[in-house]
């Protein structure tokens, strides 16, 4: 599943998948050559115009570029999503939805495993927390982030780095951040800055979810393969003011993608690393991947066990157990593409390249310096700080506090400091423009289950006191004379911190109110806070900012060299790719570009994961078994893409990305187009499934109308 591990909440439980590999989002730019055929995740100011021409014979319009881009949504939590009617409906994956899923689901219903489908437009139930962004415009700011950071270095660069970013970003939401988000992206690690403005909808409702075994059908063993025969579908609304959104859409197209045909998809890729230098590869691959991967095996295990309780324990930790088994399959491919030893040499062909091109010349030498230098000490830097920071600290969560609740102190504490500092001093995170977002964190209904936060929390308090030692001073300080289990049994039994009204109103009293709580789970994050702030700042000025210097050079150096023609690494921002339906050679054996209905009932068992609902099974006879029902093709996707529409070169929609095969694994460090294919449901299914498994009529009107009943949306 083709999911990225972006959000704040998602930080909260999942955010190891984020903190352990902490190099990724800042590792350096090394020249690579231009982009081969159908490889790429282009910016919408920036797609391969001449290669599409070319190739296909195809150039995209301004407002073919206009329509994709404001048809194009994100969801915060980490996912793609489009808007697939003029009333704001939006399509996304099951599996980006799960969190909404399981939030809504209570004693009477579960959302998750046993779906939904709204009666009538009134009745769609609100998803907590859930964040739906529409890209609107993008800025160039290169000019003012380069003279503010030119001359530069350590704490001093890493403070004007967030003054400057916070001026942008203040400006551009003009005080309304409420309506819109701003945020300063460092494509091509730091060689251009652009300004990123979304519309932002925080009313987004639940319209229609299948069942779980129709969404996730093959479950684990089927994941990152194909054949497949998953409707990996959820369909929301975005509202505002109370009332649907009007947007521009992607017409459904009803008849899908033909084999051979040219097909885009427009998503967010979370984050890529092509580029790495191969100093950065190599430790990801010999110290962050091992570390996160041995504590998401033993946390899988204690989440298999937690499931095994009973039906509300198994429900309450679903999306979890999710998230962390896809994520053990997308690591052990990762190991297995570092593992390669052809793909390093050919990039450290590529990075030798480059620095003789620099060396050759003393004015580039000048202008450049060495990279490489000023980079080394980085990484000795981030091998020393990196399990104390990740447990203590983590990108977005720490890995030594497992669970909401802690996030939610930790959100809280710091954030009465920050917010008491000038914007342009605070973390990039606690800036104005980003405080709606974890306001709504904050303040949402989704439920907290006590028995679970026990079991992570406990877990999580093990795996520090194995990662720092017994002796460690700051284990001493959390610990105390408790094990992790008396600690975070007292923890949870004793924090109100699961009520979002305690929650706000500690928000809004700021530093005094923090300073006064006893609420247990708000002690322990001001015990911690001073360690991990402390820890935050080593690796924003030793490791971040000399890393982003170095990049920043050699993104120099290969404008000066090649200019754009290749793409940026990801960034969780919208990109297109462009590609075919095709299928591809297994050992010899040709693996089809469709899959079908026929194929799903010969595969189906009876038994999970391969077990069919009820309205599956009584659907049969009624469904034409030759419909086609998941396709592969070329297009260049990475985590992130999950929820992506798969678009024709007319703009229509014809189908909904959701995962990759087992080879678009090694996708976050290279490209294969021989092997490497995404994964999507063809809208031929959806349709079909819609009116004849699920009776959902009016949603299919919908969707081939391209509005509700009496509605008025942009086409």
């Amino acid at each position: 599943m083709q999911r990225s591990s972006s959000s704040v909440r998602a930080g909260l439980r999942h955010g190891a998948l984020a903190l352990g590999i902490a190099c990724l989002g800042i590792v350096a730019l090394i020249w690579a050559p231009v982009a081969r055929a159908e490889e790429g995740m282009w910016t919408m100011d920036n797609l391969p115009v001449k290669q599409l021409q070319a190739q296909y014979g195809f150039t995209p319009s301004a407002d073919w570029i206009k329509r994709v881009t404001q048809s194009s949504a994100r969801l915060a939590l980490g996912c793609s999503a489009s808007f697939v009617s003029g009333d704001g409906l939006v399509m996304t994956n099951h599996h980006c939805a799960n969190e909404c899923l399981s939030e809504l689901s209570g004693a009477d219903h579960n959302f998750m495993q046993d779906g939904y489908s709204s009666v009538s437009q009134p009745r769609e139930p609100k998803c907590p927390a859930m964040e739906l962004d529409r890209l609107d415009t993008i800025s160039d700011v290169t000019p003012k982030m380069h003279a503010a950071l030119a001359g530069k270095h350590g704490a001093d660069y890493t403070h004007a780095q967030e003054a400057a970013e916070s001026e942008i970003e203040k400006s551009c939401v003009g005080g309304d951040a409420t309506t819109w988000r701003c945020d300063v992206v460092a494509l091509y690690h730091g060689g251009r800055t652009a300004l990123y403005r979304y519309r932002r909808y925080q009313d987004v409702r639940l319209v229609f979810a299948p069942d779980q075994n129709a969404a996730f059908f093959g479950g684990d063993p089927d994941n990152f393969n194909f054949p497949r025969y998953d409707l990996d579908v959820t369909f929301l609304r975005a509202y505002e003011n109370g009332h649907p959104a009007h947007t521009q859409f992607f017409p459904f197209d009803a008849a899908g993608p033909k084999d051979g045909e040219l097909v885009f998809t427009s998503g967010n890729p979370g984050s890529t690393s092509r580029e790495a230098p191969v100093a950065q590869l190599q430790l990801l691959r010999d110290l962050e991947l091992p570390s996160i991967f041995g504590y998401y095996s033993t946390l899988d295990g204690v989440l298999w066990e937690y499931s095994r309780g009973g039906v509300a324990p198994a429900q309450d930790a679903q999306d979890e157990l999710f998230g962390v088994e896809n994520s053990l399959k997308v690591f052990t491919g990762w190991l297995q593409t570092l593992a390669d030893p052809k793909m390093l040499a050919a990039k450290q062909q590529a990075e030798d390249s480059l620095r003789k091109w620099i060396d050759a010349n003393p004015h580039r030498k000048a202008q450049y310096g060495d990279p490489w230098a000023t980079l080394a000490p980085s990484l000795v830097a981030e091998r020393r700080l990196f399990t104390p920071f990740v447990m203590l600290e983590g990108t977005r969560a720490p890995r030594g506090f497992g669970g909401d609740l802690f996030g939610y102190a930790k959100m809280l504490v710091r954030g009465a400091a920050e917010r008491a500092k000038p914007d342009a001093d605070r973390l990039t995170e606690y800036h104005d423009a980003k405080l709606p977002a974890l306001e709504a964190q904050l303040g949402s209904s989704a439920p907290v289950h006590p028995r679970l936060e026990q079991t992570l929390l406990a877990f999580s308090l093990t795996r520090l006191r194995q990662a720092l030692g017994a002796d460690d001073a700051s284990v001493k300080t959390i610990l105390g004379k408790q094990s992790p289990e008396e600690l975070s049994a007292h923890l949870v039994l004793f924090t109100h911190l699961g009520d979002p009204k305690v929650r706000m109103a500690l928000w809004k009293g700021g530093p005094a109110a923090i300073a006064k709580s006893t609420d247990p789970m708000i002690v322990l994050a001001r015990t911690v806070e001073p360690i991990a702030r402390g820890l935050r700042d080593q690796w924003d000025n030793q490791v971040k900012a000399p890393q982003r210097e170095a990049s920043e050079a050699l993104a120099r150096a290969r404008f000066a060299r090649e200019g754009t023609s290749v793409y940026p690494d990801a960034t969780f921002t919208q990109r297109v790719s462009y590609g075919t339906v095709k299928g591809w050679d297994e050992n010899g054996h040709q693996v089809p570009a469709f899959t079908n209905f026929a194929g799903l009932y010969d595969r189906a068992t009876g038994s999970d994961p391969f077990k069919l609902t009820r309205p599956w099974l009584d659907a049969k006879s009624r469904l034409d078994l030759a419909t086609r029902f998941d396709f592969a093709s070329t297009n260049d996707i990475i985590g992130g893409n999950s929820g992506s529409p798969v678009i024709d070169a007319q703009g229509r929609a014809v189908g909904l990305i959701f995962d990759g095969n087992i080879h678009s694994l090694g996708g976050d460090f290279t490209y294969d187009g021989t092997q490497n294919r995404a994964v999507a449901v063809d809208t031929t299914a959806l349709l079909a499934a819609l009116k004849t498994v699920y009776r959902n009529q009016a949603l299919a009107d919908e969707l081939t109308s391209g509005h509700l009943p009496g509605g008025r949306g942009k086409s």
